[in-house]
């Protein structure tokens, strides 16, 4: 009912007051799923709400001009009906209520400065582990909430992983509370900023997507054009009150060039505020909590810029492994997919700005990403912009060989064999022929794992180990380019290559490989 609950100062003497104040008492909203789900879901949801709650908190302890509170959720279990049917429990909240955004790309074209830069803060402050979005309610008092993490597990079939993020990211223009808060700018392609400045805004739907419904959709998301919440006269105070000892005249913070390499956060001594009627009730945290969370993220935070990126971790100087653990390289790759279908511009792919993603995903260590760099730049064929060319030149074939060397040095086996093959034939520019490392690597790629995905020797392989130990035995019978001649070292990997060709089931070769064998040793006999 519309007046569901008294005030909780109500006391039996005054049962029949009717100078009761009304608008004290609590109305709540009982909700639940249309289709029937697992009822751990319940359960689930309550979860992400309550941490989607901790991270309003934390957000508001960097003192932004609007605080922010997610409604406190519970859950209902009717135990008497056929079933126990489960329900979430609400407190009602009157208002205009408006869905600011949503998990894939939608932007409300009111584009509230808080809502948008409240999901951002979550990215950078969670160190690119997770983003709060679908962000909804009345004024900054938010509800159903849905998170997406870098894994893309837990908070239920609405969590795209960094798909979501890309998507969020794709169509968000920091505005004037982003820069308060220190949040670096994320980086878009020229085009891709030039349509946030001139398209119209969003038509595609707010509702939120689960992960089945999103594959399926062809939509694409049209982004948005920056109408920023006025925060002028809030920087300018501030700016005012900052400096009112010096003599000179302040410059306005929204004048002032960002630093998108700062790593420092800043960390503003929370005020003391009573709470509001429209607050989502009692705090769920206590404030050992919410200092152990405060000091935790403290440490933890990162920017949104592939530079900030490179310079805090320095992915570009691999030395072993390849960095493949970038969330922010997963989401710029994840662009550069979404540029390729024209996601963003009506189905007409945009390749230009997928290469741009493709580049900064690869500077970010993401092996695939290396990889398809590294092919596009040497006219190799390419998994993803297929039909996206560069021109073949001296400088892009020597960019292509670093990206290449970058993924034999992570590990990948096809970049070794391509750096192998490189150096065998001297078609490397800017490098002398080198069979010294042409056989450095051919048996780096040997000693790399050659199994296929089910764990089973793969024998079908474009270059099965066999082939590389024969291409080896006959550089060290042959001799040259600073690699010495060794005859014995020759037929003992044609004896190898056999037994791996045997255990491949390819008989004719395995003896063939026995009888050049057999010549050698009598050419050392000789």
């Amino acid at each position: 009912k519309k007046l569901s609950n008294w005030k909780k100062s109500r006391c039996e003497e005054d049962v029949n007051d009717s100078s009761l104040d009304w608008k004290q008492s609590m109305n709540c909203v009982v909700k639940r799923y249309i289709d029937p789900v697992e009822r751990f879901i319940y359960f689930e949801d309550c979860k992400l709400q309550m941490d989607a709650k901790l991270w309003g908190e934390e957000y508001n302890r960097h003192n932004p001009p609007k605080k922010v509170d997610i409604i406190q959720v519970s859950i209902l279990e009717f135990i008497n009906r056929p079933g126990k049917p489960l329900y979430h429990l609400e407190h009602f909240v009157e208002g205009n209520y408006i869905k600011y955004n949503s998990n894939s790309g939608y932007v409300d074209e009111t584009l509230r400065a808080t809502p948008q830069a409240f999901s951002h803060f979550t990215f950078e402050r969670s160190a690119h582990q997770l983003i709060v979005v679908d962000v909804q309610g009345v004024g900054d008092l938010y509800t159903d909430p849905q998170v997406h993490t870098a894994d893309g597990k837990s908070y239920g079939e609405a969590n795209l992983g960094p798909k979501g993020m890309a998507l969020f990211f794709s169509s968000h223009t920091c505005n004037p509370l982003c820069e308060l808060l220190n949040l670096g700018h994320f980086d878009l392609s020229d085009k891709g900023k030039q349509r946030l400045l001139t398209s119209q805004f969003s038509n595609q739907s707010s509702s939120t997507m689960s992960v089945k419904d999103f594959e399926r959709s062809n939509s694409y998301v049209s982004p948005v054009s920056p109408v920023e919440e006025s925060l002028d006269d809030y920087f300018l105070k501030r700016a005012s009150e900052s400096s009112s000892n010096q003599a000179t005249p302040t410059q306005s913070p929204l004048e002032s060039p960002v630093d998108d390499f700062s790593m420092d956060f800043p960390i503003i001594k929370p005020r003391r505020r009573s709470r509001q009627r429209h607050d989502s009730g009692d705090d769920v945290f206590d404030k050992q909590e919410e200092d152990k969370l405060f000091l935790q993220h403290r440490r933890s935070h990162r920017g949104s810029s592939v530079a900030a990126e490179i310079k805090l971790f320095s992915l570009k100087k691999f030395t072993g492994k390849m960095k493949n653990s970038s969330i922010l390289g997963k989401i710029h790759f994840e662009l550069a997919r979404y540029n390729e279908m024209g996601r963003f511009t009506d189905k007409e792919p945009d390749l230009e700005s997928g290469f741009y993603h493709l580049i900064l995903a690869a500077n970010l260590g993401l092996t695939d990403a290396v990889i398809n760099a590294a092919n596009i730049h040497l006219q190799l064929p390419h998994d993803i912009l297929v039909e996206f060319t560069v021109e073949d030149t001296k400088e892009n074939r020597i960019k292509g060989y670093e990206y290449m060397l970058e993924a034999a040095n992570g590990s990948d086996r096809k970049s070794m064999i391509v750096i192998a093959k490189a150096h065998d034939s001297g078609e490397i520019v800017g490098q002398e022929r080198s069979w010294n490392e042409a056989v450095h690597w051919y048996q780096c790629a040997i000693d790399t794992a050659a199994d296929d995905d089910a764990g089973y020797f793969d024998a079908c392989m474009e270059d099965p180990n066999y082939s590389l130990m024969v291409r080896q035995a006959e550089l060290y019978r042959k001799g040259g380019f600073d690699l010495a001649q060794d005859l014995q070292q020759a037929a003992e990997l044609y004896n190898s290559a056999a037994e791996n060709a045997t255990a491949s089931m390819k008989g004719r070769l395995a003896t063939k490989y026995y009888m050049i064998a057999e010549e050698i040793w009598g050419e050392i006999d000789e």
